[in-house]
């Protein structure tokens, strides 16, 4: 009985974006049997000798033992004039390997952009979304439809992952997901983790969830948009703050924080509270966002990172040290980064902005805290007390920011008091004249005020 010839396996260059175990470069004997040569040719970038192979009658979706063919090695290797060149002469343009990877998904992994747009240019399908379920009863609730969303004029905020779009009549913040994600297991799994700690949300010092597109790519998270940007550029442009509307925002943080951290059943760490990741609605109030390295702390005291802060996407400045130092931590990391933040407001530089960013946690480490360079007027009130507490080396020494919106109300009743001011103080609807006669008929009036909440 006659057996059949296997082809022969191609393995010279990058391979399969989703073999288990890509192997290395195949000797150069393997590459050249004839009957994979067209592959080899592709792989060098070879256009004369592909042009000659294929005049010859070679076919030009010949695959190999893997199920590859010569458009899957030309899309890893970036090869745009092959890729053209095999598409018109009738390479089809979506085969998938024994792996179930094609072309466009290898060329999304390796990043080969040109590539990309060449052969969905071409009609290739992009890969089915990961978390695609096959199910219509299964499609969550939050799931919206991506022809709704109208990115005409779209432009970048938000540190360059978000663009305003238009949905159902209001503009919103759109993040949408890389081309990486459809090949990294643990990106698709952050992903959902985000949504899972979005759709939980709902406060007025948070930034509001309206929904995310999972079903289709690319995938995307759509939250509310806030015209006025972020905190970090804020404090770019305008320095230093007044006290009062350095405590004002800082109420905004802890309020949305404390509910956070209160969450039932699980408190959600933020771990990345940073000035870049607070926004400003119109009404000058602000609102916490970004949740992408957030932590659920459930039955568990205390979480930890599966990687060194050094391999996270995060700014260092704000870092907490247990976090940098790859320990256990809690709540309270959030609480040192809040610190930090309320002092850049009032001394209108970011925390040791002389050094080198990659120094700043390893100073905090060593217990070294950004300076108090303003004037202690600015921070009267026992404020300057508030910020050290906060930062304390021993994390379980740092309040809880159901206390700090105690401390920090006031502190703004003082400091509003002090300038004869009518306005609402932050959490209630009685102006300050008021709250002080009130104070001088019931001592108690006050300390009443500050711990409802």
């Amino acid at each position: 009985m006659e057996t059949k010839k296997l082809h022969p396996r191609f393995s010279l260059g990058r391979q399969s974006s989703l073999a288990p175990e890509r192997a290395g470069a195949g000797d150069s004997s393997e590459a050249l049997d004839p009957a994979v040569r067209l592959m080899y040719l592709a792989n060098e970038g070879d256009s004369d000798g592909i042009k000659e192979l294929l005049d010859a009658g070679s076919n030009v979706n010949f695959t190999d033992i893997d199920g590859r063919t010569s458009l899957h090695v030309a899309a890893c290797q970036g090869r745009t004039d092959v890729v053209d060149l095999l598409l018109r002469r009738g390479a089809h343009v979506d085969p998938q390997d024994r792996w179930g990877s094609t072309p466009l998904v290898d060329a999304m992994y390796y990043k080969n952009h040109q590539v990309v747009k060449l052969l969905e240019k071409h009609g290739a399908r992009p890969p089915m979304a990961p978390m695609h379920v096959q199910n219509a009863r299964e499609v969550p609730e939050y799931e919206i439809d991506p022809s709704e969303l109208d990115f005409t004029n779209s432009v970048c905020i938000t540190k360059g992952t978000f663009r305003i779009a238009l949905w159902r009549g209001i503009q919103v913040a759109v993040k949408t997901l890389g081309e990486e994600l459809f090949t990294d297991d643990d990106k698709v799994k952050a992903f959902h983790y985000e949504l899972t700690l979005l759709e939980k949300i709902r406060h007025p010092n948070v930034v509001q969830f309206l929904g995310a597109v999972t079903q289709s790519t690319p995938m995307m998270i759509v939250t509310e948009y806030l015209p006025q940007g972020d905190l970090g550029a804020y404090l770019k442009r305008k320095g230093a703050l007044k006290p009062v509307t350095a405590v004002k925002f800082a109420l905004d943080i802890a309020r949305g924080m404390n509910y956070l951290h209160e969450h039932k059943p699980e408190a959600i760490i933020h771990r990345d509270l940073e000035p870049s990741n607070i926004l400003r609605d119109d009404s000058g109030h602000l609102k916490v966002a970004d949740f992408g390295v957030s932590k659920l702390l459930k039955v568990a005291k205390m979480v930890k990172e599966d990687k060194p802060v050094a391999s996270l996407d995060t700014s260092w400045r704000y870092v907490a040290p247990e976090v940098y130092r790859n320990e256990e931590y809690d709540t309270n990391v959030d609480v040192f980064s809040f610190a930090l933040i309320l002092q850049e407001m009032i001394e209108g530089c970011p925390p040791f902005f002389a050094k080198p960013e990659n120094e700043v946690p390893k100073a905090y480490v060593e217990n070294e805290r950004p300076p108090f360079r303003a004037s202690p007027k600015l921070y009267a009130y026992g404020l300057k007390q508030l910020i050290e507490e906060c930062w304390d080396e021993k994390p379980y020494r740092r309040p809880t920011f159901r206390q700090i919106i105690g401390r920090l109300e006031d502190i703004y009743y003082h400091l509003a008091q002090k300038r004869g001011w009518k306005v609402r103080t932050p959490g209630c609807f009685q102006n300050l004249e008021a709250i002080f006669r009130g104070n001088r008929t019931n001592p108690s009036s006050r300390s009443s005020r500050s711990t409802a909440r």
